[in-house]
């Protein structure tokens, strides 16, 4: 009875310990689909049927950072070296539609290689699991993308972010790059660097060791407040390619009055504007 007791014991603590230890990814469908969320708890990719996303000729006033950022991910969907890119800025300038419409055109034309996933900020510390599972699929090329990356003042986490775009020993997974956005250019608050630099025993290094994790993006593309005739030109743009029923006349003086109550232009402003007007019209957006 003794042994019994003590072989039952065992098992109990072995299944604790499985209970404990980390749950191994399932190995996802990537046929599905070309976009996926990953979630670390439990770790898995979720497919994406419906991306929420626009056309990349609906993206206005950006064509320089598109040019860049297309010519990047072509590269990389051919097999051939590529940068991790940091798009930051100005608020609703299309920072992740870019992303997103860049990653359905280059996908379309190379043969829906390349799989769009996206890894929620608070999730950052899984990337290493996450990068994981891009290693063995090599068959398929990956975007991992982050939007609207930051770090607050007590968050340890852009520690991890540095060590998994470094690749640590294994490196960086050949088929993956990391594409996030942020209004933020080093990623961390202003006063959050100050105050590494007033009260570090090295000021300097305290610094660098914060805003050195920018540095791990190859491309920086900055996103700028639209000027008036920008914001005119998304609208049109917009109006357009949904067939909306309105004059140019009208369409203009109502987009800066819209623009005038919000006190600000930006291609976000632009689409709630057209989905305002679209609902007046008694029109719907499909196209």
């Amino acid at each position: 009875m003794a042994q019994e007791t003590d072989r039952e014991l065992v098992l109990r603590i072995a299944e604790a310990l499985e209970r404990m230890a980390p749950r191994k990814p399932r190995e996802p469908d990537l046929q599905v689909c070309s976009a996926f969320v990953w979630h670390a708890s439990p770790p898995e990719l979720e497919p994406v049927p419906r991306v929420n996303r626009v056309d990349l000729s609906l993206l206005k006033g950006i064509d320089l950072t598109r040019d860049i950022l297309i010519e990047n991910t072509e590269r990389f969907a051919k097999g051939l070296p590529a940068n991790n890119a940091l798009l930051w800025g100005a608020r609703g300038m299309g920072k992740s539609s870019l992303v997103k419409a860049a990653h359905h055109q280059i996908n379309e034309a190379t043969g829906g290689r390349l799989k769009l996933v996206e890894i929620h900020r608070e999730d950052i510390e899984s990337l290493p699991l996450l990068m994981n599972v891009v290693r063995r699929a090599p068959d398929h090329r990956f975007i991992v993308f982050c939007d609207d990356l930051s770090f607050d003042a007590d968050d340890t986490s852009y520690k991890s972010l540095k060590a998994a775009l470094d690749g640590g020993i294994e490196g960086r997974p050949v088929n993956m790059v990391f594409y996030a956005t942020s209004n933020r250019r080093h990623l961390l608050p202003r006063d959050m660097i100050e105050n590494e630099r007033s009260t570090a025993i090295n000021p300097s290094e305290a610094v660098q060791e914060k805003v050195s994790l920018s540095d791990r993006f190859g491309l920086w593309l900055g996103f700028h407040n639209c000027s008036q005739d920008e914001f005119l030109d998304m609208i049109e743009g917009y109006a357009k390619h949904f067939g909306l029923k309105v004059s140019a006349e009208e369409l203009r003086s109502r987009a800066i009055a819209w623009q005038a109550t919000r006190g600000s232009r930006s291609g976000r402003v632009a689409w709630q504007f057209i989905q305002d007007l679209a609902g007046k019209l008694g029109q719907r957006l499909e196209g």
